[in-house]
């Protein structure tokens, strides 16, 4: 059997979830071929940061890429709330993170003052002990100070997956494995078991399973995992209104806690040492949260390239064939939606993209 489309994305995560629904948003005959839950699903564990004050240091596309799609965001939510009657829980009161120590907070000024430099300024701000308190109560005494972006936000990842595949309709096709690509230029045919989907664009977006499925169409995504464990709440009063880089209070009011940064592979599994290194660090900043019960923690798997960047890049040997992927899934999404799947139609990149190309690692692009 065989289907015959504008776009074939591979991979129903946040990132091909949102260029699939803005391609289709266009007009365009979409179909999202999703390996499903049996998949290294990174949305299942994402923050849900729509996050812009440290994105890009020594990087300026990125930092502008990311600005970008944080202005996009409300009409991303707003568009699917009003096709799937789901609300993503997008809120942009401005983000915090704080410092427990003068060197951390000494660092982040400086880390800040050089963006500043290269990208502009964008009226995030460093914050006294002082301010900081006067704006947040309950902090812990070891806060020595923030910082403060008026533009960042958070979002619910599941919510906006949910709401991708709902307002995708019959174009999202789950338990859709890629066994084989057939490529030619500007003509793709994907083979899942006995079906064929066949479309004259195709974007890779398999996260992980990007990495051995590029190579296929001439891309090179060499991405690898990058293990981070959250540890979540019981729903409690409200503790703070803005999303921090490590803490943030969902709608329902759990709390979530992290990061962490762990190099295991494909390694899903928890750490006490990890997760308690994580607590530590949350209950100083806010110590009422000793008193909250624990109900669940979990592990899950980042998209990484190299550098931490992410990878856009259409393939010289098939054009037509495009490459996708970033580990900042919902801060990216309404870039992915609203700019990236229109330029993914048209045949061409943004110039703002160029940086984003897998030769900055000095590798040659697949045969």
């Amino acid at each position: 059997m065989s289907h015959i489309h504008d776009l074939i994305v591979i991979g129903g995560g946040l990132v091909g979830g949102a260029i699939a629904w803005g391609a289709q948003a266009k007009g365009a005959s979409v179909v999202l071929l999703d390996e499903g839950d049996i998949a290294f699903r990174a949305a299942r564990g994402n923050f849900g940061l729509v996050w812009v004050q440290s994105k890009g240091a020594g990087m300026p596309p990125y930092a502008h890429w990311t600005r970008q799609s944080a202005a996009l965001w409300p009409d991303l939510a707003a568009s699917l709330r009003a096709t799937t009657g789901v609300d993503t829980a997008l809120h942009q009161p401005g983000g915090l993170a704080f410092c427990l120590s003068d060197d951390e907070y000494e660092q982040r000024e400086n880390m800040l003052r050089r963006m500043h430099n290269e990208s502009g300024d964008i009226g995030t701000r460093m914050l006294s002990r002082q301010d900081v308190r006067a704006m947040v109560p309950g902090l812990g005494d070891k806060v020595t100070g923030a910082s403060f972006c008026p533009i960042d936000g958070h979002a619910s990842p599941l919510h906006l997956l949910r709401a991708l595949h709902q307002a995708l309709g019959p174009a999202y096709r789950p338990h859709q494995r890629t066994d084989r690509i057939d490529a030619t230029p500007d003509s793709f045919t994907v083979h899942c078991g006995t079906t064929r989907y066949i479309a004259p664009r195709i974007v890779i977006a398999a996260g992980l399973g990007s990495r051995d499925l590029a190579p296929l169409v001439g891309l090179h995504m060499p991405v690898a995992p990058l293990q981070g464990q959250i540890i979540v709440t019981e729903r409690i009063r409200k503790l703070l209104d803005y999303p921090t880089h490590l803490l943030r209070q969902t709608d329902e009011g759990t709390v979530m806690l992290g990061d962490s940064q762990e190099d295991v592979g494909f390694d899903l599994s928890t750490r006490v040492a990890v997760l308690q290194k994580i607590a530590d660090r949350n209950t100083q900043i806010f110590p009422a949260l000793k008193q909250a019960s624990v109900i669940r923690m979990w592990a899950a798997l980042r998209v990484m390239s190299p550098d931490g960047f992410p990878v856009y890049q259409q393939s010289v040997r098939y054009p037509g064939a495009f490459a996708a992927t970033c580990h900042s899934g919902v801060t990216l999404a309404g870039a992915h939606a609203l700019a990236l799947a229109p330029a993914i139609l048209a045949g061409t990149l943004p110039d703002i993209l160029s940086a984003f190309a897998s030769t900055r690692f000095g590798e040659s692009i697949a045969a």
